[in-house]
């Protein structure tokens, strides 16, 4: 069914006479379709498809709200605002070979872009850290072009570029708001954090008082893992999963990349980030990246083991920053 449905648009992305040969789907999406598209004459592209039916996370009130920056990117035009904004930067991106919002090819939303076979920076690092070096020079320059782009109002990049403005009053306040429920919901699904929840609550709630307000934003990818960035041919970084880009505290970011890199962050690290935000944002991610995985297993996401694996691991962390 999704080679039929993709067949027309594949001919009208790569053109020349090619025919589709095969679709493959690609591993790691959990909230839109990421197939490989193959055809007669071995050329590939990737399609992105937002369909309901590729959308392992359940439904939740607000997941339309773009107001809120951190609701879900099962949005064309938000991949397609991110797109524009990153490529402006000079931050490399999958070209784009065709869109189609209008049904013109099937009846999800649907973006082809090219296709960069080979390791993406996780893989790249665990097999060749010295290859992945001048990766991770060239990723840190891009990360400084998205520091350098400022903007008066935070939110999603098609809410702030298309002049519109988001829930809240600072970027602390919905980050706050977003723990509280991360907790309350992880509390319901595991007792260790229930039996440690007044003891977190109260650290966020002292943490978030120490922030100091702030005026300006810079562009954040908001996800930036090493699994989020392919490597092209000429040992470029190639950002992709760019949905959820907005305009936030930098520090959002780099708590990020210091989570999922661990030791291999020190080439990214910047001077200058507050260090009070950090401190806070470190606790909230590690709620979020307990909540957030717990949630998707009541679904039928495939990658059951690793998904609890990371609920775990996270889980511990937070609990460690609350041990007296």
């Amino acid at each position: 069914m999704t080679r039929e449905r993709l067949a027309g648009a594949a001919r009208a992305a790569l053109g020349g006479g090619r025919r589709l040969e095969a679709v493959e789907p690609v591993a790691g999406g959990s909230k839109k379709g990421v197939y490989r598209l193959v055809m007669d004459d071995a050329t590939t592209a990737i399609a992105y498809l937002w369909d309901d039916a590729e959308n392992y996370w359940p439904t939740a009130e607000g997941d339309d709200d773009l107001t809120d920056p951190f609701s879900p990117g099962l949005r064309l035009d938000l991949f397609e605002a991110a797109h524009a904004r990153l490529n402006a930067l000079g931050v490399h991106v999958p070209a784009m070979r065709l869109v189609d919002r209008d049904g013109t090819h099937c009846s999800a939303d649907l973006a082809i872009v090219e296709d960069l076979p080979g390791d993406n920076l996780e893989e790249l690092l665990a097999r060749d850290p010295g290859s992945a070096a001048p990766v991770m020079a060239r990723l840190g320059e891009a990360l400084e072009a998205m520091r350098g782009h400022r903007a008066p109002a935070y939110g999603k990049a098609a809410v702030v570029d298309g002049g519109g403005s988001s829930q809240g009053t600072s970027c602390e306040g919905v980050v706050l708001d977003r723990a509280l429920r991360d907790l309350a919901e992880a509390a319901s699904r595991d007792p260790r954090i229930a039996g440690a929840r007044d003891r977190l609550e109260e650290r966020l709630l002292d943490l978030a008082a120490a922030v100091r307000p702030r005026a300006e934003y810079a562009v954040v990818h908001g996800e930036l893992g090493p699994d989020h960035v392919l490597v092209d041919a000429d040992g470029n970084p190639v950002v992709i999963d760019i949905e959820g880009l907005m305009y936030f505290d930098v520090e959002w970011e780099h708590v990020f990349l210091r989570i999922r890199l661990h030791d291999a962050y020190r080439p990214l690290a910047v001077a200058g980030l507050d260090e009070d935000r950090l401190a806070f944002y470190v606790l909230a991610q590690r709620l979020s990246l307990t909540a957030g995985p717990l949630r998707l297993l009541d679904g039928d996401f495939p990658g059951r083991a690793f998904m609890a694996g990371v609920a775990e691991h996270n889980l511990n962390r937070a609990l460690a920053l609350v041990r007296p």
